[in-house]
């Protein structure tokens, strides 16, 4: 399998406020897991939402809060949280400059549940 240049992949507008790069996935030959960044800008984040599997945020730069069903944190640059499949969880840019997040997912497609939602979303499928 040839190397991946994540500086080739597009980076995508995912909400107002959040681009993401989807760097690994069932798109380039992934079989167990999809790695993405996101760039957030001050106040926007991501919504309560679920994955059928489990996942590790890794802050790059700057501040988020994220939560984890009830519990709330402050995650800063070099921190990681793992959350486990089913969790409901989001987070938002709680800083003044760019939140960067580096993700790993355990599963090659994008699958999230909104919080109410009655069906997933899936994002970068083969």
């Amino acid at each position: 399998m040839p190397p991946i240049d994540p500086g080739a992949v597009a980076i995508e507008e995912w909400r107002p406020g959040v681009k993401t790069r989807m760097v690994t996935s069932a798109r380039n030959g992934a079989a167990a897991l999809c790695i993405f960044e996101q760039w957030v800008a001050p106040g926007a984040g991501a919504p309560t939402h679920s994955h059928p599997v489990e996942e590790v945020l890794t802050v790059r730069e700057g501040t988020a809060q994220i939560w984890l069903d009830a519990q709330h944190m402050t995650v800063t640059a070099g921190q990681s949280l793992i959350v486990p499949a089913h969790r409901k969880h989001g987070f938002r840019n709680v800083g003044a400059g760019t939140l960067y997040v580096h993700a790993v997912l355990a599963s090659p497609i994008f699958e999230a549940t909104p919080d109410g939602a009655a069906a997933p979303t899936r994002r970068w499928e083969a």
